[in-house]
């Protein structure tokens, strides 16, 4: 398969990924939809979090390529009750310095990807998340002591390589 061709299909594969998740997602209605029905149309979630009250909220999480985590919150019942997009500035705005990193995956979902940097000490997690300029490929870091404790976040953003 020549270099065009592969570029195409997964072009293909990615936007066919994020048309059945907005379909999927709009079929899910808050207060009348089923935990079942949830499994139905996203899958088994990449986590469950129970929650003070006794409900709990499932990730779904379309790192590393996609731009979103989805956490959608059920009842004690099983029945959904919201649906949150949790890659967002008003979130990467609540990370602070001393959380754990258990903390940052319950807030944010999982990271797209780890780097380890020993002789700094740090390990930077991150996640691809929508760009400021259109057709970049954008990030935002969580930057963890060795032990797994938040020291600071920022930001990259950069023109797609080719």
């Amino acid at each position: 398969m020549n270099p065009l061709t592969r570029m195409l299909a997964a072009l293909a594969s990615v936007l066919g990924f994020y048309g059945c998740d907005a379909a999927h997602l709009a079929d899910l209605k808050p207060g009348v939809s089923t935990a079942q029905e949830v499994r139905e149309r996203l899958g088994a979630p990449g986590a469950e979090w129970p929650n003070a009250d006794g409900s709990v909220t499932w990730e779904y999480t379309r790192q590393p390529q996609g731009t979103r985590c989805y956490m959608l919150t059920l009842n004690q019942g099983g029945v959904l009750q919201k649906i949150d997009q949790v890659l967002t500035e008003a979130n990467f705005a609540r990370v602070e310095k001393g959380w754990s990193a258990e903390q940052v995956r319950r807030l944010l979902g999982r990271a797209a990807g780890e780097t380890k940097f020993p002789l700094k000490p740090e390990v930077v997690r991150e996640w691809r998340v929508e760009p400021v300029t259109p057709g970049n490929n954008a990030f935002f870091h969580v930057h963890f002591t060795l032990d797994g404790f938040v020291t600071h976040t920022s930001r990259r953003e950069e023109q797609p390589v080719g």
